[in-house]
């Protein structure tokens, strides 16, 4: 697993497989999202499957699909729902980790966290929000 720390309270990671899953509630985490919508590709294992195991290892499970759609309003309020009562880290995952980082610091923004910040945190984890700054810097000055 490529699990990439975002901050104290979010990580995001590629695919994950259920076999996965004890070791992921064995490093802390506590609640799991899945960004990734249901066969986007061959092999990919079902968010049922994910799910099931997350339960089996006692974690929290969300499913918050981001297709080709991209993210919208319902997505933004369903992962701030997502990360709000987590009650310990949360590990968010889609096909590279990139929709989950987004999705994280787009959510953030929104709820009034310094976009500087958070493209500090992103890029430390290795992504790149440059692109999404505007949106950012909309985000987290609406009133």
């Amino acid at each position: 697993m490529d699990i990439r720390t975002i901050n104290e309270s979010v990580s995001v990671a590629p695919q994950i497989l259920p076999a996965d899953l004890a070791a992921i509630a064995a490093a802390g985490f506590r609640t799991v999202v899945n960004n990734r919508p249901d066969d986007e590709e061959s092999g990919q294992p079902s968010g049922e499957a994910i799910s099931a195991a997350a339960a089996a290892a006692g974690l929290r499970y969300r499913a918050i699909p981001v297709g080709r759609a991209g993210i919208g309003e319902a997505e933004l309020d369903a992962m701030a729902d997502a990360l709000t009562p987590a009650g310990g880290p949360v590990l968010a995952f889609c096909r590279s980790g990139t929709r989950s980082c987004h999705l994280w610091a787009l959510a953030a923004a929104r709820a009034g966290r310094d976009p500087g910040l958070l493209q500090a945190q992103a890029g430390q984890a290795g992504y790149d929000l440059a692109g999404l700054r505007p949106t950012l810097d909309r985000l987290a000055a609406r009133p």
